[in-house]
């Protein structure tokens, strides 16, 4: 696979990519059509996207910013993204406010300049126009390609979830907040020493119980703590190998794919038949 170092275990390639992540993703992107394609579109375009509406009409550019944030998954929940787009986060009745979803919140506050408040401006710069958003943009877009192309690989399994885990996990998380990211959690379960797929069969309650006991937030202190709690994934993988599947979406947490063992349950809804944004926050 281009950008993965051949020969290395898991643990070894994982230390050697996450030393530059970003030049081995960028190099992925250049070999990958479809990423390819995508980052020069957004690059086009983005300098003339300046409402919301703009960038909900264009697939492209909405896939890339979506995926910048780790949110791909809720692409077709129009709605939702609205609702991020839009509203003001710092305000209690927002949806990224009530989901209490750190993810939710901070791809809300970095399109607040197009939040209800300025919405009847009738010109609005895009935040896209700066250089270094576009940037970041683009190469945590091509960050999360890259790591879903080394999760899919059998020669590399676990490192694009280790690599993410090292580049979000932060101090200020809770119990909580690691449980809404799928990804996020899926490294958590694993070291705690519990299968994804029979742990995720279980209720949020009984997941959280479980997890506050064996989950020490002490360990993500500090960014050395962070990258030794990855490795330490990695490692139990190599005792434990566990199939190479898809990631499940953010969405599944929220009860958007039909599930009835949900993350809704923080906001004390028990029934998944509803739409996602109508159970959580009607």
């Amino acid at each position: 696979m281009s950008g993965s170092i051949s020969g290395l275990s898991p643990v070894a390639t994982y230390l050697a990519e996450e030393k530059d992540e970003a030049k081995s993703a960028a190099n992925y992107a250049k070999t990958n059509a479809t990423v390819s394609n995508d980052v020069a579109s957004f690059e086009k375009d983005a300098p003339t996207i300046t409402s919301a509406t703009a960038l909900m009409k264009n697939y492209k550019a909405l896939s890339v910013v979506l995926g910048a944030y780790g949110l791909g998954s809720i692409q077709g929940e129009t709605a939702l993204v609205k609702d991020l787009l839009t509203q003001d986060p710092t305000s209690s009745t927002s949806v990224a406010a009530k989901s209490g979803n750190a993810t939710w919140l901070a791809f809300a506050k970095a399109f607040s300049a197009w939040n209800e408040a300025s919405s009847s401006s009738t010109s609005t710069t895009s935040p896209f126009a700066d250089p270094t958003t576009l940037e970041s943009v683009v190469t945590q877009y091509e960050q999360g390609q890259y790591e879903t192309s080394l999760n899919n690989s059998t020669s590399t399994p676990g490192v694009g979830s280790a690599l993410y885990f090292t580049r979000t996990m932060t101090s200020s998380m809770t119990l909580n907040d690691i449980m809404a990211d799928s990804k996020l959690l899926t490294v958590v379960e694993t070291v705690s020493g519990f299968n994804p797929t029979q742990f995720g069969a279980l209720d949020f309650d009984e997941q959280q119980r479980l997890l506050s006991k064996t989950v020490n937030l002490s360990d993500f202190s500090t960014p050395a703590k962070i990258q030794k709690y990855a490795e330490q994934y990695l490692a139990t993988l190599q005792i434990s190998p566990q199939p190479v599947t898809q990631p499940a979406s953010l969405l599944s947490l929220y009860g958007s794919d039909g599930s009835t063992n949900t993350t809704l349950s923080l906001f004390g809804v028990t029934s998944s038949g509803s739409s996602l944004v109508s159970s959580l926050f009607g």
